[in-house]
């Protein structure tokens, strides 16, 4: 399929789009308090279930709180997900090499978690607390991620989503020290990122969409 051109200086919604990857290697440099809010209100501008904005946004500067956390963080790649990175074989869209380099990104994540300037945890309240959350919950509060995701990237902040710390639930959000009967659904590190944006690359669509039924092609995709 045709590759789309990508102005890395442009405002423009699809190359903002096309070149929001996650920033794992962020420098420790402070970030304004005012670019923090404008990412906050992009997220608040998201759709969400019933529009009961149940949400809520855990704005994280204390050392110590992300240094409890990063225990768990570093746990979870240690047992969990390195040992995935090691067997998985190389995804679409990239190549042994970028996703060798992918991998050692996500080291530098783990290493430096707690040293990620800010945190923003989001979460949802849920009424019952006696009730476990379901997968549709996720609809009231990705959204708003992704709405922070490219406001951070409009403006020149590098981040992404991570859940990794859910792995050790319980104990992360102690560390986080959530009320009863609220629950995180991701950390979004922020700071000024040591690397470039640039193009993603995510392979052909050809291999991952179907007409009607799984399996079947579109011929539209091959015009594309």
């Amino acid at each position: 399929m045709a590759e789309l051109p990508i102005d890395l200086s442009s405002s423009n919604l699809f190359d903002v789009l096309y070149t929001t990857r996650a920033m794992r290697r962020l420098k420790p440099d402070p970030v304004p308090d005012d670019l923090v809010v404008k990412i906050l209100e992009a997220g608040t501008r998201a759709a969400n279930g019933a529009n009961l904005q149940s949400w809520h946004f855990v704005v994280v500067k204390d050392a110590a709180i992300k240094e409890a956390v990063q225990v768990w963080y570093k746990k979870a790649f240690d047992e969990f997900v390195s040992p995935r990175y090691a067997d998985n074989p190389t995804p679409a869209g990239s190549t042994a090499e970028k996703y060798h380099r992918q991998h050692l990104a996500v080291e530098y994540l783990t290493d430096h978690f707690h040293k990620a300037p800010v945190w923003i945890v989001a979460c949802i309240q849920h009424d019952n607390p006696l009730i476990p959350p379901d997968r549709k919950a996720g609809a009231s509060i990705y959204p708003a991620v992704q709405n922070m995701l490219l406001a951070a990237r409009s403006l020149g902040l590098g981040a992404s989503l991570t859940t990794r710390h859910l792995i050790f639930e319980e104990e992360s959000e102690k560390a986080l020290e959530l009320p009863l009967g609220m629950h995180s659904y991701a950390i979004i590190p922020i700071g000024y990122p040591m690397g470039n944006f640039g193009p993603v690359g995510r392979g052909d669509l050809r291999e991952f969409v179907s007409l009607d039924r799984v399996g079947q092609p579109w011929s539209a995709l091959d015009k594309a």
